[in-house]
C-alpha cells in the first residue's frame, strides 16, 4: 500500500479545522459581543476586529488539535493487526 505524503496529511488536518473554526467563530460571535466579553479583562481596549481575530485563531488551534487526534485515533493499532 502506498504511503500518504506528509503534506497531504497536514492538509487533511488543517483544511477541515480551518473551515470548522470559521463556522465556530461566526456562531460564537453571533451569540456573544466581544466588547462585552472583554470589558472586565486586561484586554478591554482591544477592538472588535482584534477579538474576532484572536477568537478565530483560538478556535483554529482547538479544531486542529481535535482533527489531529481524530486522525491519530482512527489508525489501526499494531497489536490488533498482528493478532489476526
Amino acid at each position: 500500500m502506498q504511503e500518504i505524503p506528509l503534506i497531504q496529511r497536514f492538509i487533511a488536518i488543517l483544511w477541515p479545522s480551518f473551515l470548522t473554526s470559521g463556522v465556530a467563530t461566526i456562531l460564537f460571535f453571533t451569540a456573544f459581543d466581544p466588547q462585552q466579553l472583554l470589558m472586565y479583562t486586561d484586554f478591554a481596549e482591544m477592538s472588535r476586529l482584534g477579538a474576532y481575530t484572536v477568537g478565530f485563531f483560538l478556535f483554529w488551534i482547538l479544531t486542529t488539535v481535535t482533527s489531529a487526534l481524530t486522525c491519530y485515533f482512527r489508525q489501526p493499532c499494531d497489536e490488533a493487526n498482528h493478532k489476526t
